[in-house]
């Protein structure tokens, strides 16, 4: 008899721990590049809690960008988020901050409907006035194809379609400029990520439009905050975070513990109709190292010679993969899309110490 309970007892401890194996591929939402199956996270708390204070985004890469209070996050990084660029006019290849400082003074905001991009661009020579370009934000196919004419552009050592746009959009800019550019939208063959989103990486295939290579970067406003004390006792001017181009900016955790995040979880906007809480995980893929681009003030497109890149190289290249580079921010790939807003929360699920930066150029 006690044989037998022994077995039944045995049993009953078989099925319960075999009841999670079985569902787990079963629950909606579950693929291969989960790396914390949802089932589980019911008896697991975050390692960490952060509240999301700042979105940004940046429409035309390299050039200012706005703050809202809410938007979408889009696989291919926030809604906007560097869907337009500029490039030679003669050979299509991309132009940033790192070789024109100025591009930080074009500046963008949205339309009060937010149908349309405004451009703001400066008139050379003439101090206080400039020329105001205005796009459609969400141009749809048949208004690219009546205004615009697609070509091959290229972003680093790779090439991807655009859809170029005509001499009175692109006038305004080459005066500023000094030189003949175009206004390039981004066509809809997907550009891969490469490097540490590549798919054999990532565990799925994912695209972005005109970032320098992942979709959403991170930063940590204690990190920034620690920074900016290192500036100041070295006698230096503080500086905003802005300086880096975030598109997410939290609040909350030690300086610097960003460093660990592998996942995390964007949670805290109630899903009408439905109960508990809507959320977006993201894949943090790599540290995100830096170039001079912080130097240059957003403002003025004054690049100071040394700072704050000496500062951040002095204590910062801490990842193997980038050894002469600093490093400041996270980048990261979103396993799904959503409404993000300032005030929710961003919650870290797994940590690694094994970050290594893959280039993806």
């Amino acid at each position: 008899m006690l044989q037998s309970h022994s077995m039944v007892s045995a049993l009953i401890l078989g099925i319960i721990f075999l009841i999670p194996i079985i569902l787990i591929p079963r629950i909606k939402g579950w693929s291969k590049s989960a790396r914390t199956p949802r089932l589980l996270r019911l008896w697991r708390q975050p390692k960490q809690s952060s509240e999301i204070i700042s979105l940004r985004m940046y429409p035309i890469k390299s050039c200012r960008g706005f703050e809202v209070q809410s938007t979408v996050l889009k696989e291919h990084g926030l809604d906007l988020d560097r869907r337009w660029m500029l490039v030679d006019a003669a050979t299509n290849e991309f132009l940033t901050i790192r070789q024109i400082p100025d591009m930080t003074r074009i500046d963008t905001a949205l339309s009060a409907d937010g149908n349309d991009l405004l451009i703001t661009i400066p008139k050379p020579g003439l101090e206080n006035q400039s020329d105001t370009v205005r796009i459609p934000s969400h141009p749809d196919t048949e208004w690219l194809e009546a205004n615009t004419k697609s070509a091959p552009v290229k972003i680093w050592q790779t090439d991807t379609d655009g859809y170029i746009y005509g001499e009175e959009v692109n006038a305004p800019f080459s005066a500023f400029l000094r030189r003949d550019v175009a206004l390039v939208y981004k066509g809809p063959t997907p550009r891969v990520l490469r490097g540490n989103g590549a798919p054999d990486l990532l565990g799925r295939v994912q695209s972005t439009g005109f970032p320098d290579v992942h979709p959403v970067l991170i930063a940590s406003q204690s990190s920034m905050e620690e920074l900016n004390l290192r500036l100041e006792r070295a006698g230096q001017d503080m500086i905003t975070v802005e300086r880096f181009r975030p598109n997410i900016v939290i609040r909350g955790g030690a300086p610097w513990s960003e460093d660990s995040w592998k996942t995390v979880r964007i949670t805290g906007q109630k899903d009408a109709g439905k109960a508990g809480e809507t959320s977006i995980d993201l894949d943090v893929v790599a540290r995100c190292g830096r170039c001079q681009v912080p130097n240059v003030d957003p403002v003025t497109g004054d690049k100071h010679k040394k700072q704050p890149w000496d500062t951040l190289v002095s204590y910062r290249r801490v990842d193997g993969g980038l050894p002469f580079k600093p490093c400041f921010g996270m980048l990261s790939a979103p396993r799904s899309e959503g409404v993000v807003k300032v005030g929710m929360k961003l919650e870290v699920w797994e940590e690694t110490t094994k970050h290594r930066y893959i280039p993806g150029f």
